[in-house]
């Protein structure tokens, strides 16, 4: 690859590009979340709020920040007002969206690859292991992934000292949701330990 398409690819590394998909319906969300509500009316819609959460998380934006980004916002896209920090965090906080509602389910037999990545709960450092010999845990997180689409079938959250063996027999299942697994990628160390379990064809990488 020559130095043209090499700095063309690192320029474009910082193109962003914000999906305003949900303002196509957003005063019929408003319409719906304010009927029969009691006391000041939304005013912005959950999936504004969502895409604001979104925002927040990618550029690990504090909340005075982001009431800053509504404003901004505000003058690019005046349908949406702007935001206050306290609002805009007691919102977010009280999101639950599914991260499976984009996706669509199939008849097609499907192929899957499991695995599993862990996550730090706290910032003790080192010194309260050499001190008190607790051992640093973390949130485990075991996702089957369907590897035509590239998309995330299932997901199970766990702490970790739950090996993916013990999380498969849901993973498969909330993969199955989406379509007949024939078949599953993984680790040959983790898919040795699935051997008791009634699964489709397994094959390690």
């Amino acid at each position: 690859m020559g130095w043209k398409e090499t700095d063309e690819r690192l320029i474009r590394r910082g193109e962003l590009v914000l999906d305003l998909d949900f303002l196509e319906k957003q005063e019929e969300e408003l319409e719906e979340m304010n009927r029969g509500k009691e006391g000041r009316p939304f005013t912005l819609a959950d999936s504004c709020i969502e895409f604001l959460g979104v925002v927040r998380y990618l550029f690990t934006m504090p909340y005075r920040q982001l009431e800053g980004f509504t404003r901004a916002l505000n003058r690019l896209v005046p349908r949406l007002p702007p935001a206050d920090y306290s609002g805009l965090r007691r919102r977010i906080l009280k999101l639950n969206p599914s991260p499976y509602e984009e996706l669509k389910s199939s008849g097609e037999p499907i192929a899957i690859s499991i695995d599993s990545s862990g996550l730090r709960v706290h910032k003790a450092g080192g010194w309260v292991e050499r001190v008190h010999g607790k051992k640093k845990r973390y949130v485990k997180i075991h996702f089957a992934v369907n590897i035509e689409t590239k998309e995330i079938v299932a997901m199970e959250v766990t702490t970790d000292d739950v090996h993916d063996s013990k999380a498969f027999s849901k993973l498969l299942e909330g993969a199955e949701g989406h379509g007949k697994v024939v078949k599953v990628y993984g680790d040959r160390r983790r898919l040795r330990r699935l051997r008791g379990l009634q699964a489709p064809g397994v094959q390690g990488r």
